[in-house]
């Protein structure tokens, strides 16, 4: 028999009928989810200036555009380019998380419009969910704290959780593995703000890859890195997957 043809049950792509339904969600937080208003670039400030980059001179700003140009690439990942040797990296991230949970703690974030909605409603359609970030684990769970979402997904995702951070897909098959709520990758949706969230996606091999322009990167950016779809907001995701049949 042609193996093209198989109906083999445990193949998770039908190929007579290869639109797959979408079982797991994977989120970003920072510019998806979450609203931060900045934080990131307030606290990489204060963590350059604590390893002797002065604010205003051309050595910050040349950082401060690569800080930009790899949002959502893990946090460590960006020090360890920027600063080349690994303790001075280490002592990087250590500052700028420390900045972060601090901005954090103030009161310097909030849910995006209609995110928590979101996501209450793929959960509700049957779909398992996961929030997934470029910080370190103290940084996500002070966030997570500081919304009120440590109950709102089912699993939290960080890059020492997973292996390697974005552009990697290592956070996006973690899910899948922890979850056990897909049968293939190609039933799972990715949606994030940035490049390095879509390319993640595109290498995971999800199914959908949702770029979002609530955050770092425009719709040109999105789509050059693999989104599949691009969305106002995550708060339309639901309604894509529905209207998909997905």
């Amino acid at each position: 028999m042609n193996e093209a043809h198989s109906t083999n049950p445990i193949d998770p792509i039908d190929p007579i009928n290869p639109i797959n339904p979408i079982k797991l969600v994977v989120l970003d937080m920072a510019g998806t989810t979450v609203a931060d208003g900045g934080l990131v670039e307030q606290a990489f400030s204060a963590a350059a200036q604590r390893l002797g980059v002065e604010p205003g001179s051309a050595d910050h700003a040349e950082k401060l555009t690569y800080v930009r140009a790899t949002m959502g690439e893990s946090k460590i990942s960006v020090f360890r380019h920027l600063f080349g040797d690994e303790t001075l990296a280490q002592r990087a991230n250590t500052a700028f998380e420390e900045a972060y949970g601090e901005l954090v703690g103030a009161g310097h974030i909030a849910p995006l419009p209609g995110a928590r909605e979101a996501v209450e409603k793929l959960r509700a359609d049957g779909r398992t969910v996961a929030l997934s970030t470029g910080f370190a684990r103290v940084t996500q769970d002070a966030i997570l704290a500081a919304l009120g979402w440590q109950d709102l997904v089912e699993l939290t995702l960080c890059p020492a959780d997973a292996g390697r951070g974005r552009p990697y897909p290592d956070m996006v098959l973690a899910a899948f593995l922890r979850t056990g709520a897909a049968d293939g990758v190609r039933e799972i949706a990715v949606a994030g703000d940035t490049s390095y969230d879509m390319l993640s996606g595109v290498r995971s091999g999800a199914g959908i890859v949702a770029g979002v322009l609530t955050g770092a990167h425009d719709r040109d950016q999105l789509v050059a890195h693999g989104a599949t779809h691009v969305l106002g907001s995550v708060a339309e995701l639901p309604g894509l997957l529905a209207r998909e049949g997905r």
